[in-house]
């Protein structure tokens, strides 16, 4: 790891998005959230922070104008993410999700079927920030599916009766484990907190075709292999105060901002999204539906509402030699 002078770090750091067209997606993200969408495209993902080979956030202004989140990760380490576990990247993927229409029937390998399969793993976490009256999540199998079952639904193209359905509104939140199915459906805005993959296996796509009549590709085998068969009727998450998760990869919280808080004690990172309303952190302002990472260094690190009403979720990476409850 190479290192580079000193950041000069003067407040958070702010990455431009990197909208992502998908067939499912739509325009809410600009009418949500008043994000400036390429025109006459159906945007599905706005990828908030992302390190990857094919896809790099880059710093939109301040003294780290222009820099990548990769060349962040590997020159100033220490000085913007303080003490965390090594790594060749930066180990989260943060996402904004807009459905229109339904997602497909997905699942994410876990740790040892990634291996085999030449994948990543991936365990992800959703927390609805916008839904539809009849919005519903697709997560996990219904009771008595059994991998006959899933192979028999899926020659007959009726995976969706062996999927559990939950009606979901805003405010909720939902844990993905990698072997979880799952899908997302129409009428959605999600945050989408994730390990730094981009493996999934497409297990069913509610048999659509394109405009040539020709089904999307699905991933048959590695996801009867990646299915975690005994994960029946999951529930959405239960809050604990502000906390909303607590996990080895990453820990949620969910503030309503009505006084000034520091994002994180000196020393470690964290990830700010705001959900509604506006804060400011050492006179950077942040907007809803936007997010940017107060690095481990900084010195000025509280978030201070800027208007009524001001929510936010603050996402940590533990310190390497932090131990968990």
């Amino acid at each position: 790891m190479s290192i580079a002078r000193s950041a000069n770090l003067s407040g958070p750091l702010l990455f431009e998005p990197i909208f992502q067209e998908r067939i499912w997606g739509g325009r809410r993200l600009h009418s949500h959230y008043g994000k400036e969408l390429p025109p006459r495209v159906k945007i599905g993902e706005s990828w908030e922070i992302v390190d990857r080979p094919e896809a790099q956030s880059v710093v939109r202004e301040g003294p780290q104008k222009g820099r990548s989140l990769h060349d962040l990760w590997i020159r100033n380490r220490a000085e913007i993410f303080g003490q965390i576990a090594e790594s060749p990247r930066f180990p989260l993927l943060i996402k904004l999700l807009s459905a229109d229409e339904k997602l497909s029937v997905q699942v994410h390998p876990p740790p040892e079927v990634a291996a085999e399969l030449g994948g990543e793993p991936k365990t992800e976490f959703w927390y609805i920030a916008d839904a539809t009256p009849e919005a519903e999540l697709y997560v996990g199998l219904r009771e008595g599916c059994s991998r006959d079952a899933m192979e028999e639904a899926l020659r007959r193209g009726t995976v969706a009766e062996q999927v559990h359905r939950l009606p979901v509104k805003t405010g909720d939140a939902m844990f993905l484990p990698s072997g979880r199915i799952h899908a997302i459906g129409a009428g959605l805005v999600i945050v989408e907190i994730q390990q730094n993959s981009d493996t999934t296996y497409r297990v069913f796509d509610w048999n659509r075709t394109d405009a040539e009549g020709v089904p999307r590709k699905l991933h048959i085998d590695q996801s009867l292999r990646s299915i975690d068969f005994s994960d029946c009727r999951p529930e959405l998450m239960t809050r604990e105060g502000e906390s909303l998760l607590r996990h080895s990869l990453f820990d949620v919280d969910q503030w309503q901002l009505t006084g000034p808080r520091p994002a994180a004690p000196h020393g470690q990172f964290a990830i700010v999204v705001c959900l509604t309303g506006e804060l400011r952190c050492a006179d950077v302002p942040l907007r809803s539906g936007e997010c940017f990472l107060v690095p481990a260094s900084l010195k000025e690190r509280e978030l201070e509402p800027a208007a009524k009403e001001t929510s936010l979720l603050r996402i940590r990476v533990r310190p390497e030699d932090s131990a968990r409850p």
